[in-house]
């Protein structure tokens, strides 16, 4: 007997809707077995007569909607094994069907040929409801898998499977990291399914408010509006890819209204805080600040990037503003000055100097910062520019692609890899005879080492470190929580426990 598996879709929910070709594999006297029994089309079924198989006894026995999928999607394989079944899913079974596409590469293993009839899905008809296009782009999300998938702002954005309140509110906690609380999402229920489909627009933050949520509710969330570009105007028509001394920037949101602004908050009648403020009580918040626009940078999300980098101009013009009280610059001077900064060292682009790459291209930089300092006739160290106070890290990189390029490099990233397995002989080797300061300084020499082979292969130390910690602290997050559910302390926790649920986080991953 043939082992055949034919995957039908039921559609979004109006028997109307179902494919003549599903009828007919419903009717063909195969052994019909669905994914669940709550969906409206089902009740039709019902009345027609259809005799099938449900599956929802899994989703009371698992623990998670992974294993829900994974032992339906072992039963309709252990079933194949005897002969043809029919699987019927909600809606297209090549959407949103994470027990199809188990099903699919099982049965590739066990070789099972698997036949797919689609349906219209839920997607269909949430377009015709919504008057969507999915052409203009869309984006499609699991609100069970949002700490896994991450929406782009960009473009429409659809979740699925916003079944109830509980679910609703954890989908908006995570939504919230990428759209503002306040922006406008769509709830549907039942798309295209007459006299039940139901349809409201709400603030993302009151998604979980609503108390008529089920299994047949998705969410469509429109696109970020697009922020608005900087032009550019020349008067002087003759200049073509650069700028010459007539050239005029016309900026669609210049700076006045933020200096206007914090002018007010530090004049006489102005805010008690920002009047008692100085150069040096701000500087940990530009630090604050500058780190906050490098974790909104690494996540991700376009608003919070907006959002992060106007805290951080705020910082510049605070401080220009305390500069123009006292008479040294303003706003305008820092302006000015970083322009004719960025027209002076870019030679190539606004001059006549010819670059064959960007090295090149850094070299004539640091010889315009000499000319710039008037250094060219001294003798001074040529790492002896580089902050002391950067980030140990990025000041160990900086150190090394300077001295790189006067010719102080490896050919490529071999000869790195090497000078990292010596240093790491050589921290083993101290730690034979223990030495606090002799294992710190070869612990230290290992570090540069990694940082030059990073540097070679064109890694970011310090961002492929900040990476490596967000993960080392999702995966411990997840061994608390663990241990919350099975009522202990993490203190009471044996290594080997808490490595097994490390484990766990990591497959998740």
């Amino acid at each position: 007997m043939d082992k055949l598996i034919t995957i039908v879709g039921l559609g979004p929910g109006d028997p109307g809707m179902l494919p003549m070709k599903v009828w007919e594999q419903l009717n063909s006297g195969v052994p019909v077995y669905l994914r669940t029994k709550i969906h409206p089309t089902v009740d039709w079924l019902d009345k027609q007569g259809i005799k099938y198989t449900a599956l929802d006894k899994y989703y009371d026995r698992a623990a998670t909607f992974d294993e829900v999928y994974l032992q339906i999607a072992r039963e309709i394989i252990r079933v194949a094994q005897n002969g043809p079944v029919i699987y019927a899913v909600p809606g297209h079974p090549m959407v949103a069907e994470e027990s199809v596409r188990l099903i699919l590469s099982f049965a590739a293993k066990e070789g099972i040929q698997v036949r797919v009839v689609p349906a219209m899905s839920f997607l269909d008809a949430l377009s015709a409801s919504l008057g969507l296009d999915p052409a203009k782009g869309m984006h499609i999300l699991d609100a069970l898998s949002l700490d896994e998938q991450q929406p782009d702002p960009r473009v429409g954005t659809v979740v699925t499977q916003v079944y109830d309140r509980i679910t609703a509110g954890e989908a908006k906690l995570a939504l919230m990291e990428y759209y503002p609380d306040e922006h406008t999402v769509t709830v549907v229920r039942a798309a295209g399914i007459p006299g039940e489909e139901r349809i409201e627009r709400v603030p993302l933050y009151e998604l979980d408010r609503l108390t008529w949520l089920d299994h047949l509710t998705s969410l469509y969330i429109e696109p970020l509006a697009a922020e608005p570009a900087v032009t550019e105007e020349f008067n002087n028509s003759e200049t073509t890819g650069g700028a010459g001394e007539d050239t005029v920037y016309h900026c669609s949101f210049p700076l006045d209204p933020l200096v206007e602004v914090m002018a007010a908050l530090r004049a006489e009648n102005g805010c008690p805080w920002d009047r008692e403020q100085t150069h040096q009580s701000l500087k940990q918040y530009l630090i604050e600040e500058t780190y906050e626009v490098i974790d909104a940078l690494d996540e991700g999300p376009m608003y919070k990037i907006c959002e992060e980098l106007g805290d951080l101009l705020l910082q510049i013009v605070f401080h220009a503003q305390i500069a123009s009280e006292n008479n040294h610059f303003d706003m305008n001077d820092v302006v000015e000055a970083i322009t004719e900064k960025m027209l002076r060292r870019h030679p190539h682009v606004f001059g006549t100097t010819q670059v064959k790459n960007s090295q090149e291209v850094l070299i004539n930089w640091d010889k315009i910062k000499a000319q710039e300092r008037g250094e060219e006739s001294q003798v001074k160290p040529l790492l002896a520019s580089i902050p002391r106070g950067l980030p140990a890290l990025l000041r160990a990189e900086k150190v090394q692609a300077k001295a790189a390029r006067v010719g102080f490099d490896w050919p490529d990233y071999h000869g790195a890899l090497d000078k990292v397995k010596e240093e790491l002989q050589e921290v083993i080797q101290a730690l034979q005879a223990p030495n606090d300061a002799a294992v710190a300084e070869e612990i230290g020499d290992l570090l540069f080492a990694v940082v030059n082979l990073a540097r070679l292969l064109e890694v970011e130390a310090e961002g492929a470190l900040t990476q490596t910690t967000n993960k080392f602290i999702k995966r411990f997050n997840y061994i608390e929580q663990q241990a919350t559910r099975s009522g202990q302390k993490l203190t009471e926790l044996s290594l080997q426990q808490m490595d097994q649920w490390w484990e766990e986080a990591k497959a998740k991953e």
